[in-house]
């Protein structure tokens, strides 16, 4: 299947601000473009791009003085398949993981282990282990936070999400991560485009997404606490630790989010 996705955002600023966006999509997706990827400034200023630590696109510039619109729109080739599940994925002992997963059994920004972890083990030690116990995560997540924009906050953090039992994606993200790696499960953080594809239209403006990958049977497995089932069509944009090491934007400076549009639909091959 293919998917249109892209967006429109817009800041404005008093004085030259310096900008780091992850809005690109991330490089394991590229060959699956069927028409370019390109981010535009307007006005044209000049940007580049590097790779971060995680594989991620990070793209440089600065807003100048008046505001900068980045604007991006793409087709991409998908399998349109849900979500992969592996029952018997297995769990690995944490001696025996290989040493570039270790950084996602650690606590970071958002994902507070050392604040959750007897909850963890009251919640879930009882589970049996590997997917099973994932899967028992990702229900209790989903039940325990009310989902809602109007919950949101950027210094919300996992044990934030788990007292106050409301937030958005990321925060169902941020908890499920940190109670995986409670038990000794690598997690990391996810984000991009999921489209109303294969499911009833969801009266809500679109917006990007986030979701996690668990580490399993000697690769990573994605699971979705929000939406607790298998989705079609994600494009991953960004993945780390947390939602710190994929920021879809950081400015160094008081700049304004002031436009915001995102749009991810399923098309017609001849379109």
């Amino acid at each position: 299947m293919l998917i249109r996705a892209g967006y429109d955002i817009r800041f404005e600023a008093d004085v030259p601000t310096p900008l780091m966006a992850m809005l690109s999509l991330h490089p394991s997706r590229n060959r699956d473009l069927v028409t370019p990827h390109r981010i535009v400034a307007s006005p044209d200023v000049p940007i580049y791009d590097y790779l971060d630590a995680f594989g991620n696109v990070c793209t440089r510039m600065t807003v100048p003085a008046g505001g900068l619109t980045l604007s991006c729109d793409f087709t991409i080739e998908d399998d349109g398949q849900p979500d992969p599940a592996d029952p018997d994925a297995v769990q690995h002992a944490v001696e025996d993981l290989p040493d570039e997963i270790l950084v996602f059994l650690l606590g970071s920004r958002y994902c507070e282990t050392d604040r959750l972890s007897e909850t963890a083990w009251s919640l879930f030690g009882h589970v049996p282990s590997g997917w099973a116990r994932v899967q028992a995560i990702v229900q209790f997540t989903h039940d325990h936070i009310e989902f809602g924009y109007h919950h949101a906050r950027a210094t919300k953090t996992a044990w934030d999400a788990h007292q106050e039992q409301q937030g958005v994606c990321r925060d169902f993200a941020h908890l499920a991560i940190t109670l995986c790696r409670c038990m000794n499960i690598p997690a990391r953080y996810c984000t991009g485009y999921l489209g109303d594809i294969g499911i009833p239209p969801v009266d809500a403006p679109m917006d990007f997404s986030a979701w996690f990958d668990v580490y399993l049977g000697g690769r990573w497995h994605t699971f979705d606490a929000r939406h607790n089932q298998p989705r079609i069509g994600r494009i991953l944009m960004a993945r780390g630790r947390d939602a710190t090491d994929a920021a879809l934007t950081t400015t160094f400076g008081p700049a304004r989010l002031v436009g915001f549009d995102v749009h991810t639909d399923s098309v017609d091959a001849a379109a």
